[in-house]
């Protein structure tokens, strides 16, 4: 009984290490920013739950505080990019105004 417990623990694994990897092309071939964040989001989560794996494995408790606080800088990070991504997005929205105000008095001037 005992190895079918472990055997389902490794497959489990395997599976998200296979998954981690397709997640992380997918996150390579995005093509915003937002398109690249969650599955930056969606690995970090898997990280956390193969951690705890792990601790189950190993009857280690202590990998269950790296889990935790594995999870604290995944959400940290996210909180961080979505921050700077709405700055960037705030900035290039004021660049495009002020061109099109500069457009438009250009052209009223030409009249």
């Amino acid at each position: 009984m005992r190895y079918i417990f472990y055997g389902t623990i490794i497959g489990c694994l395997i599976v998200l290490a296979v998954l981690v990897l397709l997640v992380l092309i997918k996150a390579v071939r995005g093509k915003s920013l937002t398109e690249r964040m969650v599955p930056i989001n969606m690995i970090g989560t898997m990280v956390m739950v193969m951690i705890m794996l792990l601790s189950i494995l190993l009857g280690e408790s202590g990998l269950l505080d790296v889990a935790l606080l594995y999870s604290l800088l995944s959400f940290l990070a996210v909180v961080v990019l979505s921050k700077v991504y709405i700055g960037v997005d705030k900035e290039r929205r004021m660049r495009r105004e002020e061109q099109e105000m500069q457009e438009n008095s250009e052209s009223e001037d030409g009249k």
